[in-house]
């Protein structure tokens, strides 16, 4: 467990190193002023940026599993409820009676008008 999360720590900040050195759209290299220039060289005739492309997919893969495997390890360590115990059955409640509902009065004839 302990060796998993140095790993996924290790990802972790090489996924941040890989995508701050990725180029910009408006930006032609690496952005460390002199090395845009030699990045085709060390990086091949399409320069550094499909190279980056692929690492960034590669380390954002290898994190999501590492991230994957350490929430399934801990489920597995703290699997257990909070409530330790069923509480203890008490007797049933005695039944309240309805209450009756008043019954309307019964209408008063009114006095004819005169």
């Amino acid at each position: 467990m302990t060796a998993l999360i140095a790993i996924h720590f290790v990802i972790c900040l090489f996924l941040v190193l890989v995508i701050l050195l990725q180029p910009g759209k408006s930006d032609g290299g690496v952005g460390f002023g002199a090395a845009s220039g030699s990045s085709q060289s060390i990086f091949g005739s399409r320069g550094a940026g499909n190279f980056l492309t692929k690492m960034t997919t590669g380390a954002a893969c290898l994190f999501l599993v590492t991230s994957f495997f350490l929430t399934r390890e801990r489920m597995k360590e703290f699997n257990s409820s909070v409530i330790k115990e069923e509480p203890a059955s008490s007797a049933p409640a005695p039944e309240k009676e309805p209450v009756k509902a008043a019954e309307p009065e019964a209408k008063k004839e009114e006095a004819p008008k005169k």
